[in-house]
């Protein structure tokens, strides 16, 4: 008996029961756990790249401050109406004021703009007294927009003396000078302590949030384990029961199956010889003996087909293939043309190919009553995932709005027993599109997963 088998129906050797019941629980677990690995990544990711925008943001932000800072009590005291006029002790002045900002705080480059473009100072000489076209953050600032900082690669003509230096932090606010002209205040910054802060801000975000979500995971793992094992108990129980019913129902049928064939069939048969006898060595031919003979004749032949199908005695002794293979019979007698497409060997246990073959038995009975098919297609598949089994005629159909139609509802009874054992059957039809009757007993592994 299969591993598989023995599993569907919970009957597996006592010493063998509780390893596999933990294998399979184990799995539940740590399907769990990468479950909650990949939710912790996908939350994880976009937290971090938020964190580190906000980082980037706060950092730009005090750069800001600062640049106002220096525009307003540095500059701003010193942007004299003869700084504006370019005198050359008025910008010495203003160099000696901001140098210790160039030296000591990471300021790398100084501009103060007019209004009409013209550079007033720099801390590059050659800058001061050029006209530049003033780019939109300029503009912007001196119509009373806010100061902006940005983060970026600088590859202007304005910008010869930064472009080498890589990406820079560059910042722009408005100040006024003594005589109440607006300026424009520029500067550059190195990126490298807004990216430290940016460090700083993750190591101190992230890392918190990663354990809590972490403690989250783990807390949540015994009721993980504790719902796996209660599901794999209830699937477990369900499966014995379900192996006790078929077992009652197989018993009963073999059962009724022995009493047709002991007791009325024999006796029917019996009366068949008697009548054949009499007729024989009666006075002339009596019609009505032979009329009875008949009939009896064909009942009997009917309780014989009634006692394969109740119990086919070709499952024990050769297997679903051959069983399936013995159906054909009664599907070919009446000009119907039946494919069988059947492994040469299924790795079932009786019960569960007992419940393949009902489907099969059911259906070809089906396409023999009601179908008016031409062709018919048995198909028997099994797969680590489970065994299959579908039956396929080009017959009348039907639409299944209005239910199924007579001589369907043993269909419907199979269905319930496939839904009980953790299969499926479903019926495709359509008025003129034939009909598919498909049943399928998943594998225990996939079940649980």
């Amino acid at each position: 008996m299969s591993k598989y088998a023995d599993w569907r129906l919970g009957a597996r050797p006592p010493d063998d029961h509780g390893s596999a019941e933990h294998s399979e629980v184990s799995t539940a677990v740590v399907k769990f756990l990468l479950m909650g690995v990949l939710a912790l990544v996908l939350v994880a990711l976009p937290v971090t790249f938020w964190v580190r925008a906000e980082a980037e943001d706060h950092a730009l932000q005090e750069a800001i401050l600062v640049t106002q800072r220096l525009a307003d009590h540095t500059a701003g005291p010193l942007a004299t109406e003869k700084l504006l006029a370019g005198d050359p002790a008025a910008i010495a002045e203003l160099d000696q004021k901001v140098g210790p900002w160039l030296d000591k705080e990471g300021v790398l480059r100084i501009k103060i703009w007019t209004p009409d473009g013209k550079v007033v100072y720099s801390d590059q000489g050659s800058l001061i007294g050029q006209v530049f076209e003033l780019r939109a953050p300029e503009r912007q600032l001196l119509a009373g927009g806010d100061a902006t900082a940005s983060l970026s690669h600088h590859q202007e003509f304005e910008n010869q003396f930064e472009s080498a230096r890589g990406e820079l932090v560059e910042v722009y606010v408005r100040f006024a000078a003594t005589n109440g002209t607006p300026l424009v205040f520029e500067a550059y910054y190195d990126d490298e302590p807004l990216r430290e802060v940016q460090e700083k801000v993750l190591l101190g975000m992230v890392p918190p949030l990663l354990l809590a979500l972490l403690a989250l995971q783990l807390a949540q793992l015994p009721t993980a384990i504790r719902l796996a094992r209660k599901i794999q108990a209830n699937r477990t129980a369900g499966h014995r029961l379900l192996k006790h019913a078929v077992e009652a129902s197989d018993l009963e049928r073999r059962r009724i199956a022995r009493d047709l064939h002991d007791d009325v069939i024999q006796d029917l048969s019996g009366l068949c010889y008697a009548l054949e006898s009499e007729e024989l060595h009666g006075q002339g031919k009596n019609q009505l003996l032979t009329e009875a003979r008949s009939i009896l004749q064909l009942n009997v032949r009917k309780l014989r087909e009634i006692t394969t199908e109740l119990y086919p005695p070709d499952l024990d002794e050769f297997g679903l293939p051959a069983a399936l293979a013995r159906l054909a019979g009664p599907v070919q007698g009446r000009g119907i043309t039946l494919q069988l497409d059947l492994p040469s060997d299924i790795d079932l246990d009786r019960d569960q190919s007992a419940m393949l073959y009902r489907v099969a038995r059911e259906s070809l009975a089906n396409v023999a009553k009601h179908s008016h098919a031409t062709n018919v297609r048995v198909s028997l598949k099994n797969d680590p995932g489970g065994a299959e089994i579908s039956v396929s005629d080009d017959g009348i159909g039907f639409d299944q709005a209005h239910g199924s139609p007579e001589g369907h509802s043993g269909l419907r009874i199979l269905r319930d027993t496939f839904k009980a054992a953790g299969g499926t059957l479903e019926v495709r039809t359509a008025p003129g599109a034939g009909t598919t009757v498909k049943a399928r007993l998943e594998s225990p592994t996939a079940a649980l997963l």
